[in-house]
């Protein structure tokens, strides 16, 4: 009897299924709580939790001989990964979740890559398949994440790089790699067949990536997060961990889904978000000039009509994360509140560079989850609103993509917040958006710009509507 046995039952191997069994019902109910913003803190600890019991159930499998190797990976994550956790700003975590995919894919690609070399020619076909699949997801998300963070850091160019020909060169890469992996499954004992995938997965990654622009990044990090889903799911597969299996499949097919609702959103369609082609706009048209004039104001002008206002809508933008003001947002909407006036947010779905960014945002700065309405819940309201509150937006409240048949931007969803009765518009500059198209909000009769910080301009707004007070 070994050294584990209890009445002929092998307890280690016992507790290493019975763990992994209550990790995978945690990870889908947690899933399920994060469907909801009442839910979603309940959701993500119940996702944690089973995180951690599928780790002490992994390291149960009577496989692991020794534990010198995953303590001392043990020991390095948590080094790396508390400061991440405690010290990166709110405001940087698309950039932090690129990462943390570039990290993702790298591991499962390891792991693949590992179990070739130590196991390959004792493998199934089914199980190298795994692993040849698993190595070729996880090295597109490793390549594509870190070229995503790099254009979310501005390290790289924001916008779209295109050369002619790029779609064909993009999906002759991927044809090459399916071809290499159908020939490794017959000829498991070719190395250099392992190896050249390993490297066009490489450089898929890059390729994918790098024609994707600024404004399309919420698409990219949920595309990405898919991939690393289904990476992680086909490790499962090649070494025998349920478990990976199903948080790999909840995360692929999750990741899918949303990268469906935002590139619809976005006015994206099915076969762009499946062959990469989002964000390269090719025949961009230089939109015209708006005729009118731009009303500006000051941060006490701003103070005036908000004095006066029964019901305020805010609508965030990237420019509110860029400018770290959303405990600015905050502040303001309580003096509001005070003063009578009922305060709204209106969130976008791709407002931010990443799914949820504006939610996130306001989340830390304390905002009610109550007063969080997206998109089509909020819309109609628009026209009853005494004034609306954009607070570095610009190509989600963009009339030309509802009123402009020929603009780039014609038929993406947009909040209508032309339609209030008063605009105040919060921005550095009249310069366009990422899409590169002049907003007619800015110069229509009932919008005010107030030019500057919006950090500092809100704090000034919020001083003055206490001194009106």
């Amino acid at each position: 009897m070994g050294v584990y046995d209890l009445f002929g039952v092998d307890v280690r191997q016992t507790g290493y299924l019975f763990t992994l069994l209550i990790a995978s019902v945690l990870f889908l109910i947690g899933l399920r709580g994060l469907s909801r913003a009442e839910t979603s803190r309940r959701g993500l600890s119940l996702a944690g939790l089973a995180m951690l019991l599928a780790v002490v159930g992994t390291l149960l499998n009577k496989r692991i001989v020794t534990y010198e190797w995953i303590v001392g990976g043990l020991v390095v994550g948590t080094v790396i990964g508390v400061p991440m956790g405690r010290w990166i700003p709110m405001t940087k975590m698309p950039e932090r979740i690129a990462l943390s995919h570039a990290f993702g894919g790298l591991a499962v690609a390891l792991v693949g890559v590992a179990e070739y070399f130590n196991h390959g020619l004792e493998l199934s076909a089914f199980d190298l398949g795994a692993v040849g699949f698993e190595v070729l997801l996880g090295t597109i998300t490793f390549t594509g994440s870190l070229m995503a963070f790099g254009k979310l850091m501005g390290i790289l160019p924001g916008r779209p790089q295109t050369f002619p020909g790029q779609n064909a060169l993009n999906l002759a890469v991927l044809a090459i790699a399916l071809c290499l992996l159908a020939m490794l499954v017959a000829r498991p004992d070719q190395r250099v067949l392992f190896n050249t995938l390993v490297a066009l997965g490489l450089l898929l990654g890059v390729l994918m990536v790098v024609r994707i622009g600024g404004a399309d990044m919420p698409v990219v990090i949920c595309l990405l997060n898919s991939y690393a889903g289904l990476a992680a799911a086909a490790t499962g597969f090649a070494v025998n961990v349920p478990v990976l299996i199903v948080c790999g499949a909840l995360d692929g097919g999750s990741g899918f889904i949303l990268a469906l609702h935002m590139s619809k959103a976005m006015n994206r369609s099915f076969r762009n978000v499946i062959f990469g082609a989002f964000g390269a706009r090719t025949h961009l048209k230089q939109a015209e000039k708006h005729a009118g004039v731009v009303r500006e104001g000051t941060p006490e002008d701003a103070a005036e009509l908000l004095k006066l206002a029964n019901s305020v809508i805010v609508v965030p933008g990237y420019g509110m994360a860029v400018a770290q003001a959303q405990h600015a947002v905050r502040d303001l909407a309580e003096l509001l509140e005070k003063t009578g006036a009922a305060v709204r947010y209106a969130i976008h779905p791709v407002a931010g560079r990443m799914p949820g960014h504006m939610n996130v945002l306001l989340a830390e700065a304390n905002v009610p989850y109550d007063q969080l309405y997206e998109l089509d819940l909020i819309n109609d309201d628009f026209p009853r609103t005494d004034v609306s509150i954009v607070v570095g937006a610009n190509d989600v409240v963009n009339p030309a993509a509802r009123d402009t048949p020929g603009s780039p931007i014609y038929g993406m969803p947009i909040l209508n917040v032309d339609q209030s009765k008063a605009v105040i518009v919060l921005k550095r500059s009249m310069n366009p958006g990422f899409a590169g198209v002049e907003n007619g909000l800015f110069v229509k009769p009932n919008t005010m710009m107030v030019f500057g910080d919006a950090k500092k301009t809100l704090a000034q707004i919020s001083a003055a509507v206490k001194q009106e007070r």
